[in-house]
């Protein structure tokens, strides 16, 4: 899509993206530092993301669905670890095996799936076991990692690459789920010696060296999302978010904006469209309470944000420069990702996963 064409303009900055992942990798020391490629790397584009991540050293990524490790394995090199989060899919060993990557197993059924594969293949292929030591999620309780130990078979199987698990609040660096699920992941891990472990999320790699274990996967904390709201970001932001005046026009007391009619202007006021929507991953929670910004200078949300286009408040701002074809910033040095989404009352995750296809898309 040409910019002139499109609506908003999405960048995404791959020296910060590439910054990021060498402060994390710097973080964990001697462990390894992967890259969490799920969600077309959060919304922001695998094709141009992972080789970009692969160019600075990074070789084991993460996706959560087969499809996606499919995508991903011919964008980075072929010594490059990918492991598959939601493991594999009745009928798919044929496709980890092509592709050469390995399934996170979380439960009996997928562990007695992919050891009938291994003997189907007659190969003791690779696999990763994730416990589940609180979330409540995906992962194997402590009663399966006793049933898989009693039969000792399994390790004739298949080939056991790592032991994982997931932290709940790694966010909240107090909260006293991490230390419990540390401890517990300890206690499950040192009943598979000698492999290599995993607990680390993006959060969790702040949190300190016994949490690192022999690998991190931060996901988001490699596009700029704090990894502890309401502290300093140690990270770059990696996405700015410009979209185009469709329209500019001068509104008088009384006069509705938007639909149901939730914004009357109390005043002449002048209230710019702009091309993006709900249809593009902009909240519509955020109607009547975001903001954008013109030259560093804060505009209101009027009104609902509606499927294909936004009204901002501008008065105030010169004319000429909140004309039609002007543009003006959702994301920028001003409004962060994480930002947006406490106004918007979510995650930045949320907003990341949530941009749409629509935008012509920068790569710096």
């Amino acid at each position: 899509m040409h910019t002139a064409r499109a609506g908003a303009v999405l960048t995404v900055d791959l020296a910060a993206v590439r910054a990021n992942w060498r402060l994390l990798q710097t973080t964990v020391g001697k462990a390894a530092c992967a890259a969490v490629m799920k969600a077309d790397a959060y919304g922001l584009g695998m094709d141009m993301v992972a080789p970009a991540l692969a160019d600075e050293g990074c070789r084991v990524f993460f996706t959560a669905h087969l499809e996606e490790g499919m995508r991903l394995r011919p964008l980075v090199p072929a010594d490059s670890t990918i492991y598959v989060l939601h493991g594999p899919p009745p009928g798919a060993t044929a496709e980890f095996v092509g592709y050469g990557l390995i399934p996170v197993l979380n439960d009996p059924a997928q562990i007695a799936d992919w050891r009938a594969a291994c003997r189907r293949h007659q190969q003791r292929l690779p696999a990763a076991l994730q416990f589940d030591t609180g979330m409540s999620r995906m992962g194997l309780a402590p009663v399966d990692v006793d049933r898989l130990l009693a039969d000792p078979v399994w390790k004739d199987e298949f080939k056991l690459m790592l032991a994982m698990s997931h932290l709940a609040c790694a966010d909240d660096a107090e909260h006293p789920m991490n230390r419990a699920q540390r401890e517990r992941f300890a206690v499950l891990r040192a009943r598979f010696p000698g492999i290599p472990g995993s607990l680390a999320n993006s959060s969790a790699v702040f949190l300190g060296p016994d949490y690192h274990h022999d690998l991190a996967r931060p996901g988001a904390a490699l596009y700029g999302i704090n990894p502890h709201p309401g502290k300093d970001n140690p990270l770059r932001q990696a996405v700015g978010l410009r979209a185009r005046i469709l329209q500019s026009r001068m509104v008088q007391a009384g006069d509705a904006v938007g639909y149901g009619a939730r914004y009357v202007a109390d005043g002449p006021r002048r209230i710019a469209t702009i091309g993006i929507g709900y249809a593009d991953g902009w909240l519509r929670f955020l109607s009547g309470r975001g903001h954008a910004y013109v030259d560093g200078l804060s505009v209101p949300i009027a009104g609902t944000v509606s499927m294909d286009s936004i009204t901002l408040d501008v008065t105030g701002i010169p004319e000429a420069r909140v004309a039609p074809g002007c543009e003006v910033d959702l994301l920028c040095a001003q409004q962060t990702v994480d930002d947006v989404a406490r106004e918007a009352g979510t995650i930045g995750y949320e907003v990341l996963t949530r941009l749409g296809s629509r935008f012509h898309r920068q790569y710096l």
